[in-house]
């Protein structure tokens, strides 16, 4: 069976829309054998999918082909995930940091500038 790396990765749910996987694989954020590849390059068996999201590599085996768009679960069966566990962690400390930050309104407080500003002019003497 023949099949373009987009329509696998929008197969699996990688991605939401299959341009959306085109546009993500035209930006290297999504390599095939950690090449750099076009969209219509053919996937097999045996490949591995590295995904590049924000500051963390994840990683897939391809282990089933399908030309149409399954479910969660039926995808679980056609990829399997070996990314590492410091690529989570680092993935997971990103999106506790996103978080954190969307909890405020982003602009620091008179006290959080009083604050930045003395440790800046401590480091400065």
């Amino acid at each position: 069976m023949k099949l373009r790396l987009d329509k696998f990765v929008w197969c699996v749910r990688l991605s939401k829309t299959r341009t959306a996987a085109a546009e993500l694989i035209a930006k290297n954020k999504i390599r095939l054998n950690k090449k750099e590849i076009k969209p219509a390059k053919e996937v097999a068996i045996g490949d591995i999918i590295d995904l590049y999201k924000h500051n963390a590599v994840f990683s897939f085996i391809i282990k089933g082909l399908t030309d149409k768009r399954v479910s969660a679960v039926i995808a679980r069966d056609l990829i399997d995930d070996i990314t590492p566990e410091e690529e989570l962690e680092k993935y997971k400390l990103y999106v506790s940091a996103q978080r954190q930050y969307r909890t405020t309104d982003g602009k620091p407080t008179k006290k959080d500038r009083r604050e930045i500003d003395d440790f800046l002019n401590y480091w400065a003497e």
